[in-house]
């Protein structure tokens, strides 16, 4: 279970490390672009919160934690499908992973 680790006082999102690696790749490619936009999730409903949003901007500190050993292989597919969300009015959620383009793997 991954964490993305936001602002000061810094606040922790868990992801699992899968998906906080196809997030991380859609993060770090917009704000490096200098493009701010918000994140959305669902969390637990024993935490008694359901539906978050933060709005997402470089000149916050951010950090993404893995707790795995090894880089998931990313899925290009996802990353695409991920990032059409994050260009969107919406902004980024999460969105279940698509079948993998076998010739687009890296």
């Amino acid at each position: 279970m991954g964490k993305l680790i936001y602002g000061a006082p810094t606040w922790s999102i868990d992801f699992e490390d899968r998906e906080l690696a196809h997030l991380r790749i859609v993060i770090v490619t917009k704000l490096r672009r200098g493009e701010a936009f918000s994140l959305s999730w669902d969390s637990d409903s024993s935490s008694g919160m359901g539906r978050n949003s933060i709005w997402l901007h470089q000149a916050i500190p951010l950090q993404f934690v893995f707790f795995g050993g090894r880089e998931p292989t990313l899925n290009r597919a996802w990353v695409e499908a991920l990032m059409a969300k994050a260009n969107s009015a919406s902004g980024l959620e999460l969105v279940p992973e698509p079948q993998p383009d076998e010739s687009a793997r890296h």
